[in-house]
C-alpha cells in the first residue's frame, strides 16, 4: 500500500518523520510531502500540485493529511486516485471555503477559548501551551527553527465539489488547538462520521508516532467504499 502524507502550516514534512519509518516498517511504500509553506507568491493550487508531483509514481495511495493539510487533501485525491483520506486532527474544508474563512464558520476559537479556561492553561494562544506540550524535547530540538508559513493559501477557495475519495477522521484526545468535541462535530456535520481517537495533542505525529501509526494502519485496511 502506498501513503502519501501532508503535513499541516509551515509544510514540512520532517513533520512525518516519526511516522514515515513505522508505515515503512509495516511493508508500506511512503511519501513524505514538502510544501512551499514559506513562499508569498504560493496558494492552494501550488501546495496541490508539490503534492501531485512527489506522489507521481505512486499507486491509489492513501492520502494523511494534517492539520491545514486538509485544505490540500480533497484537491490531490483525484487526480492521485486516490483510495482513502484519513484527516488526522485536520481543517475540514467545505467546497469553496477559504481556511480564512474557516475559524468563523467552525466556531473553532470558541471551542479553543472554552477548553483553555475549563481546564485552566493560557486563553491566548502559545506555543508551548498549545503545541508543544506533550512533545518530547529531544523531537522539538530537531525541527526547523526557521519554518514559516505564509498566510497566501489561506485567502485561496478549496476548488472542490466534493470528497473524491472516503473521508477517515483521526483525533487527539489531548488537542488544545482544535478540542476533541470541537473535532467530533466537525467530523460529523462536514463528513458524516465519527473520528479515530488516539492519545496526543494537535502535533500527535510528534508526540505518540506509534500510536496515530496504528490508527492510520487500521483506518487504511479498514471496508469502505469510495464514493
Amino acid at each position: 500500500m502506498d501513503f502519501v502524507l501532508i503535513p499541516g502550516a509551515t509544510g514540512r514534512a520532517w513533520y512525518w518523520h516519526l511516522v514515515a519509518p513505522r508505515l515503512e516498517a509495516a511493508g508500506h511504500r511512503v511519501i513524505s510531502v514538502e510544501l512551499p509553506a514559506d513562499d508569498d507568491t504560493k496558494g492552494l493550487t501550488d501546495y496541490a500540485q508539490a503534492v501531485i508531483d512527489a506522489a507521481g509514481t505512486t499507486t491509489r495511495p492513501v492520502v494523511v493529511a494534517a492539520s491545514l493539510g486538509g485544505f490540500t487533501a480533497p484537491l490531490v485525491a483525484g487526480p492521485l486516485d486516490t483510495t482513502t483520506i484519513i484527516l488526522v486532527n485536520a481543517m475540514v474544508p467545505l467546497p469553496g471555503e477559504m481556511a480564512d474563512d474557516w475559524w468563523g464558520d467552525t466556531g473553532m476559537e470558541k471551542a479553543r477559548i472554552a477548553r483553555a479556561r475549563r481546564l485552566g492553561y493560557p486563553v491566548e494562544f502559545e506555543l508551548d501551551a498549545y503545541f508543544l506540550h506533550d512533545v518530547d524535547p529531544d523531537v522539538i530540538a530537531t525541527a526547523d527553527p526557521k519554518a514559516d508559513q505564509s498566510d497566501r493559501p489561506m485567502r485561496d477557495p478549496c476548488a472542490f465539489e466534493t470528497w473524491p475519495a472516503r473521508v477517515i477522521a483521526i483525533a487527539g484526545r489531548d488537542d488544545r488547538f482544535f478540542p476533541l468535541e470541537f473535532q467530533q462535530d466537525l467530523a460529523r456535520t462536514r463528513l458524516g462520521v465519527e473520528p479515530i481517537v488516539v492519545p496526543g495533542g494537535h502535533l500527535v505525529a510528534l508526540s505518540h508516532p506509534e500510536e496515530l501509526t496504528a490508527a492510520i494502519l487500521k483506518a487504511a485496511d479498514s471496508e469502505g467504499e469510495r464514493p
